[in-house]
This record gives C-alpha cells, structure tokens and sequence, in this order.
C-alpha cells in the first residue's frame, strides 16, 4: 500500500481553521476601518523590490505567505472599496459578494456546463438580469468578465448574423462587404478592440459626432449609414451607449432603435455603466428604449458592487447566440442524465473553463433585495449633482460638462488652457497621493480637468464637500510655489 502521496490539502486542518478565521477577522475590520485609511498611497521600493523574487521551491508556512500578504500586497490595493474613490468606474464591492466568492472558491465548480446547482444558479441570475433590462424570458445570455468581453461576445453574433453566409467555416474573407459599426465619438475604446479581434479591423468603428452634451447625433449618425451604403459597405450594428465613460452621457436609444428599425441593422447597447437604471423608477426613464436592443453588455462589478469580476450579455436572439459559439469534442458529448445534462453554458461565449462568478450576484440580490441597489443608484446621481451644484457656486471652479448621470467633470480655472491642464493635472496627482481621494483626469471638447465617478456606495456628502475644499486649497499652493 503506497502511504507516500501527496495532496494540497493542510496536514492541520485545525490549523488552517484558526488561521482562516484570523483572515475572516481582518477582513471584516478591513472594510468597517476603510474610513481610517488612505484612499490609495503609492508602494515604497523596498516593497516592490520583494516581488522580483525567482519561483519559490521550498514551502512556506501558511500563516507566514499571509503575513506577507497583509504586508507587500493587502497594504497597497487600488482603493475602489474606499468612499472616495471616485477615479474610475469601478464600484465599490461588498462583503456578502466577498463571502460568495469564497464559497464559489472552496465549492471549485467549472460553470463551463454541467448538471449541478451552479449552473442554476448562473441562469437564475441571467433571467434577473433580463428582467431588469426588459428582455423577454425567451431571450439569451451569458456571464463574462466585465464589459469587454459582453461586447465581443454581441459583435460577433451581430457578425455573424449579418454575413449571410457561415463565418463560422469560410472566415471572413468570405465577405463581400467591409462591415461597419457605429457608435459615438465617446464610445468606449473596447469596441474598437471587439472589431479588431474580429478581424474587421479599426475602419469598421464609425464614430460618429456627438453633440455638445456628448450624445451621438442622430442626423450624423443617419447621414454616415446612408453614405457607407452608398460606398458598396454594408451597415450591420448602431452602438447606442447608455453612460459614457467620459462624462455618463446616455444617447437617444429610442431613437437609434428607430432608425435601426428602419434601415434593418442590428441595435446594441453598451450599458456598462447605465444598464442598471431601471431598477431605480426615479431614473429608469434615462434609459428609455434599452428594453429595444437586440443585445445589451451590462457591467454588475459597477452599479451592482459586485466583486471583480462580473459582466454580462444579454441577447435577444437566442439561436444566433447559441449557433455563434456552440462547439464539442468526443471527449464532451452532451447527455439527457447524468453530469453533463441540460443546458451547456460555454456554448454561449468564448470560455470553456468558467469560474463561478454568478453567486456573488446572487447572494448579494437575495440579502438586500433589487430596492436596494436602485436606491443606491439614485443615491450615487444625487451626490453627482450635488457636487455640479457646489462646483457651479464656487468662483475658482468651473464644470467642463454637464452632469446628466453620476460623472462630474470640473477644473480649477486658470489664465490659458494650457495653464490649467498643468494645474489641474498636478492638484489631481497631489490628492492621489496625500491618499485624501482619487479623482481621475480627462480632457473634455478641448478643456482639461478632473473627473469624479460617483460608484461607491459608501460616499457620503461630507466627503464631497471636504474633497471640494482641498482642490482650491492646493491649487493655491501650486501656483504659490509656481510664483502665481
């Protein structure tokens, strides 16, 4: 009898128990303390020299890796989970979908497919989803890792769907016509990637105008469609955003869902950012028209605060989903009984080997109810248009767009532009690293300036108004030091 094998398994399972709720504990008073830490602060060099260490052959004791975790990297995240972490659109977490994490861990299930409670979970969680964007039950979906692979996984149904020939087999040097795709000139630069690794190219991304509260002109967008026809390109999918990553602009998607009918082109949302307004009545109407997409890429790691990673599409078209990726070797043959019965979840994406990410959805859904998160959202608008309203009444502050969602973009004015970027640019890297906030920076029709994202469900109104009063407060050091 062989007694020399060996396992991953602890040798001291009462061991890893300790040390398991030791982390449980310092977890919890991780995110309870988030307040008496900074929202970011940079890693010193003899911290990050540790992580040049070769591949380690001899083991270490358990407790000791996570003492050095705590250490070189717990003590230096990127800050998302902080009230004001503002910089990008992240979302802030949340404990219950940590927990799920955890548990979708220590369960191991591969959501690839298979006969088990996971993959009932995940379709549960696809049917809220389409619920809230106001899809039909018989409509399609997936879980993905965030908004760049939904909207690969719709472009290439809309590809195709619209070649009229199988893709699949013959490539796409069987089109006839170059594809086109259009979107506005705000649109996320992750459909320019979706195009490229599709094989259509850059070229196939028409950006279009936008008009001066940066939503996609409709007559633009009329005028480029009807020129491409006239150029021998086939018009194949209108992106209408709904929330821009610049500012939260949402386009007219009643609208381009009119016209799309019109012409016979598919219609896409990118609703990354706004895809969840529905399920806040007082705002849902922002988004009126999404429920008339034939696809919709939704990002439940921003509005729902669910742990990275968490994306999703939704499509309508449930053959077309399932025609583009399904696929399967001898060696996974489906069955009616047994492990690998029912509906196979990697024959609607890319990935074969799928992590649990749906029970982080669903457990935070199940503890604080659909209610919650739209109050949440309402919440994260009003503080956006509370800040607008502080920077609008301040002499040295200006907004450089309107604030029609959760995105407030603002600047310290200066004399010239080129002034101000420098100043703004320096006051927002100055507050990074006092660790007092995270604004981000962006450059709006020509004016540079700062940018909050209002994603965090623990933002409060004092923290606004204390980031409000450092911004003139360090822009006059600046220019102090500057000889202004």
């Amino acid at each position: 009898m062989n007694n020399n094998s060996e396992s991953l398994d602890p040798d001291d399972w009462e061991g890893v128990r300790k040390l398991t709720h030791r982390i449980a504990d310092d977890a919890v008073d991780h995110l309870r303390q988030v307040r008496e830490r900074p929202a970011w602060r940079p890693m010193p060099d003899d911290i990050r020299a540790r992580f040049q260490s070769g591949l380690p052959e001899d083991p270490m004791p358990l407790d000791q890796v996570y003492d050095e975790y705590r250490q070189s990297v717990g003590a230096y995240p990127m800050g998302n989970v902080h009230p004001r972490f503002w910089g990008w659109y992240m979302g802030a977490s949340n404990f219950t979908g940590a927990l799920a994490d955890f548990l979708a861990a220590v369960e191991g299930s591969n959501l690839g497919g298979g006969n088990t409670g996971a993959a009932q979970v995940e379709q549960q969680v696809i049917e809220w989803l389409k619920e809230i964007v106001g899809f039909p039950k018989g409509a399609s979906g997936t879980l993905t890792s965030g908004g760049s692979m939904a909207n690969l996984v719709a472009h290439t149904v809309t590809r195709n769907l619209a070649a009229g020939f199988d893709v699949r087999k013959e490539g796409i040097a069987g089109l006839k016509k170059p594809m086109q795709f259009y979107a506005s000139d705000q649109v996320h630069s992750c459909h320019q990637k979706a195009l490229e690794t599709l094989g259509l190219g850059a070229n196939a991304l028409v950006e279009v105008e936008s008009d001066d509260r940066q939503r996609m002109r409709i007559d633009a967008l009329t005028a480029a469609i009807a020129q491409d026809r006239a150029n021998g390109k086939q018009p194949v999918c209108v992106i209408g955003t709904a929330g821009t990553t610049n500012t939260g602009a949402i386009d007219d998607l009643n609208a381009i869902a009119d016209l799309c009918d019109r012409e016979g082109i598919w219609f896409h949302v990118d609703g990354c950012i706004g895809g969840f307004l529905r399920l806040t009545s007082q705002h849902a109407h922002l988004v009126a028209g999404i429920e008339r997409a034939g696809s919709v890429a939704v990002d439940p790691h921003k509005w729902l605060h669910t742990p990275f990673e968490a994306g999703a599409v939704l499509i309508k078209d449930p053959e077309a989903h399932f025609s583009t990726f399904e696929m399967h070797g001898p060696y996974l043959q489906l069955q009616e009984r047994g492990m690998i019965a029912g509906k196979f979840l990697a024959d609607y994406g890319l990935e074969l080997s799928r992590g649990f990410r749906a029970l982080k959805i669903w457990m935070a859904f199940k503890e604080h109810g659909a209610a919650k998160f739209g109050r949440l959202i309402s919440q994260d608008i009003g503080h956006a248009r509370y800040m607008a309203t502080q920077v609008e009444a301040h002499p040295q502050l200006e907004l450089v767009a309107p604030v029609d969602l959760n995105i407030v973009c603002f600047r310290h004015s200066a004399a010239d532009e080129a002034a101000a970027k420098s100043l703004n640019t320096e006051i927002m890297l100055r507050i990074q690293e006092s660790g007092s906030a995270v604004p981000s920076d962006t450059t709006i029709q020509g004016k540079h300036g700062l940018r909050c994202a209002f994603n965090n469900h623990r933002t409060r109104r004092e923290d606004i108004d204390e980031f409000l009063a450092d911004v003139p407060r360090i822009a006059e050091e600046i220019l102090r030091e500057n000889g202004g």
